[in-house]
């Protein structure tokens, strides 16, 4: 048995008007294959072209370790300098990715490399941000802390991407006072046995190539996985939806907050009953 998943629409290229009345109003995603072939990025950037611009530089990486009560909220794992990473990336497969890279801070030159698109959003132009990845590599299933409407363009290699909307999140196994699943969910091949509820799940999926931009509508459920060595960079726009603008505040106000005061106070403990509760909750809720 597989999960339950459609394929994401694809459309060539898209007006500003069609993208608001048939994606954005609904709040369903779509990716679009020839949007920014006319950025130079289109042609420019690949790995190797990253390397050179930005080898010097020194970058945080993440794994698909379990969360410890010792990491504070998105603490890196490693680092290390860009142009090693990027031969690590190219010589073989790794788990170590790069997450939320802020290139405008650390690289301005390659703001003349792509435009901010005019979807009928305000996008934030202060932080396109970057992710790389090695082959097989993969995300946590999560969604973002800000609840945003995500543009997500990808270069070089293939990535899938799987897709649920926040109403899926009790079938799920979402771990309380977090923004992700349980972190021993093989997405890309579900234990059903393990999580029976999954099997409730209704979400999207699609594979991402070279140029293609993604939207994921406000607050979806995410998780990405590099088929092959890559990265992708993504622009955001606020929450429209009031409860989505609400809820983002209090992730980024209180949620993230109280959750590094837990761990601090009650260390493993605290991760090992969340995860705990993301099982006693979920199959309470639906007597498994």
């Amino acid at each position: 048995m597989k999960l339950k998943l459609q394929d994401i629409p694809r459309v060539k290229t898209i007006t500003k008007t069609n993208f608001i009345k048939h994606y954005f109003k609904p709040q369903k995603p779509v990716v679009i294959e020839r949007f920014i072939d006319d950025w130079p990025a289109y042609s420019k950037w690949n790995l190797d072209y990253i390397k050179d611009v930005a080898g010097d530089i020194t970058v945080p990486l993440y794994d698909d370790r379990p969360v410890d009560y010792k990491d504070g909220f998105n603490e890196p794992h490693a680092k290390m300098k860009m142009a090693d990473y990027i031969d690590l990336l190219k010589r073989e497969p790794t788990k170590y990715r790069i997450f939320l890279w802020n290139i405008l801070k650390e690289i301005p030159q390659l703001q003349k490399d792509f435009k901010f698109p005019d979807f009928g959003l305000r996008l934030m132009k202060g932080i396109p941000m970057l992710f790389f990845g090695g082959e097989d590599s993969h995300t946590f299933m999560h969604y973002d802390i800000d609840l945003a409407n995500i543009f997500h363009f990808h270069f070089e290699g293939k990535k899938q991407c799987i897709l649920f909307n926040q109403e899926q999140t009790p079938y799920l196994y979402k771990i309380p006072h977090s923004l992700i699943t349980r972190e021993d969910i093989n997405f890309k091949s579900p234990d059903f046995e393990k999580w029976p509820v999954l099997k409730k799940a209704k979400g999207y999926v699609t594979e991402l190539n070279h140029g293609e931009v993604l939207y994921m509508p406000e607050g979806y459920w995410h998780y990405m996985r590099y088929i092959t060595p890559g990265f992708s960079m993504s622009l955001r726009a606020i929450a429209r939806n009031p409860k989505n603008l609400r809820k983002a505040i209090y992730n980024i106000l209180v949620m993230r907050h109280f959750d590094n005061i837990m761990r601090r106070i009650k260390g493993q403990q605290w991760i090992d009953w969340k995860n705990e509760q993301a099982i006693v909750k979920t199959h309470k809720h639906f007597n498994t």
